[in-house]
């Protein structure tokens, strides 16, 4: 794999992830409902552009199945990975387009419990219990 195609993989994986965990099956499934989370938008254009769209209620591949069961295993994750970067070497074109879907992410991600994306912060950001600010 091209250092370039490892970057993809590494700029688009955990918006797959995001996608799978929020979407879950349907994530493939060809719908006009928009996302609300901007993450989860991006995830899902790529995971659609990546893996091909399927009806609501059809399987999906076994390696984002795998994800979708477990979001948090670094296994799957990784194989998960290795499914996108194999898909991205195999197609020139298709590396093409997922450039094109990071573009309009913003660069500003988020995936696991009491993450942040942020792209400016002038303010506080806390994540965890019991935070006091003086």
């Amino acid at each position: 794999m091209t250092g370039e195609s490892a970057q993809l993989v590494n700029d688009a994986a955990p918006y797959v992830v995001s996608a799978l965990s929020a979407y879950g099956g349907a994530v493939l499934a060809k719908s006009k409902e928009e996302a609300a989370n901007a993450t989860v938008g991006v995830g899902r254009r790529l995971t659609r552009r990546i893996f091909g769209t399927r009806h609501e209620g059809d399987p999906v591949p076994k390696v984002l199945a795998d994800v979708i069961q477990d979001p948090s295993d670094p296994d799957y994750v990784g194989a998960l990975r290795v499914a996108m970067r194999d898909a991205l070497a195999a197609d020139r074109g298709l590396a093409d387009q997922v450039r094109a879907i990071l573009a309009t992410a913003g660069g500003a991600t988020a995936s696991g419990e009491r993450s942040v994306a942020v792209g400016t912060n002038s303010g506080i950001i806390a994540t965890g219990d019991g935070n006091t600010f003086r």
